[in-house]
């Protein structure tokens, strides 16, 4: 296994250069990058990069709301999407890793049922997998729960792969999404091993006094998301089991630490801890 960075972080301080994040990251003992979508779709500028060899371009990221209520946005979406797909298969990069989308059947009062937007997802996902297919891609879905998603948690995983039956689409597994809602992270690994595409490397700490405070319905008041080695996940166990299922890819830090926001120096310096943490436990 090996470090990739996800660009968010960087791109989110206005660095929207990817020669320059490039270049840092090789610096810095980083092997692959996941651009994400702050970063211009230039051919030329990404055929350089790759013919450099500092460091190889892994996937695409563009987490959307692809079923939003208001027509035009999610058009809009769903066809930079598509031109992402296209792309990644034109500039050989393997994985574009997107949402599924979510209606507004799902939000009910009590809370939201994702179940009652499957049958949309299906269909929408149906047209993506084929453009994966023409342009001989893969697409995984992350599982956080915002940015119109659905595929959040196992039981919606399990729905969601069964009707599509493809082997086109699967999983980047942040398990940082999971504790806070008190999913288990690791068994999950295992139960889904065939589907894990790409993996996060970001955290997350479960205040208990907050939460006795608020409940769980006060989003993020309760929790925040932090650095591998700061939040309530075990990384050694986390790398030992996707040594386990013979996971041969990268881990990917995606940082958001609130902490370690705010300033190029901060970002960079926690960029840094997540890859020193993580990497401590890689077998080479």
């Amino acid at each position: 296994m090996w470090m990739s960075l996800l660009t968010n972080s960087l791109t989110n301080l206005g660095w929207t250069n990817l020669r320059e994040i490039a270049d840092w990251a090789s610096d810095n003992g980083i092997r692959e990058l996941d651009v994400g979508p702050a970063i211009p779709m230039d051919k030329k500028l990404f055929d350089e990069v790759q013919s450099e060899g500092k460091v190889r371009i892994a996937a695409m990221i563009y987490c959307r709301n692809f079923l939003s209520s208001d027509k035009e946005e999610a058009e809009s979406h769903q066809k930079n999407l598509l031109e992402r797909i296209k792309f990644a298969g034109e500039m050989n990069i393997g994985t574009v890793i997107c949402s599924t989308g979510i209606t507004d059947a799902s939000y009910t009062p009590l809370g939201l049922d994702p179940m009652k937007s499957v049958d949309a997802c299906v269909e929408l996902a149906k047209k993506f997998i084929d453009a994966a297919e023409k342009y001989n891609v893969r697409l995984a879905w992350e599982n956080c729960p915002v940015m119109g998603n659905i595929a959040v948690s196992p039981d919606v995983w399990e729905v969601l792969f069964d009707k599509l039956d493809s082997d086109r689409i699967g999983l980047c597994y942040d398990p940082s999404h999971l504790i806070w809602q008190f999913i288990d992270p690791y068994s999950n690994i295992f139960r889904f091993k065939e589907k894990i595409f790409r993996f996060h490397a970001k955290d997350t700490h479960v205040d208990m006094e907050k939460l006795s405070l608020y409940g769980v319905q006060q989003y993020m008041k309760w929790w925040q998301h932090r650095l591998p080695g700061l939040g309530d996940l075990d990384w050694n166990r986390i790398v030992d089991d996707l040594y386990q299922i013979g996971y041969d890819d990268a881990i990917v830090i995606e940082h958001e630490d609130p902490v370690w926001e705010g300033t190029l120096e901060k970002v960079e310096k926690g960029i840094l801890k997540t890859r020193d943490h993580v990497s401590q436990y890689f077998l080479d």
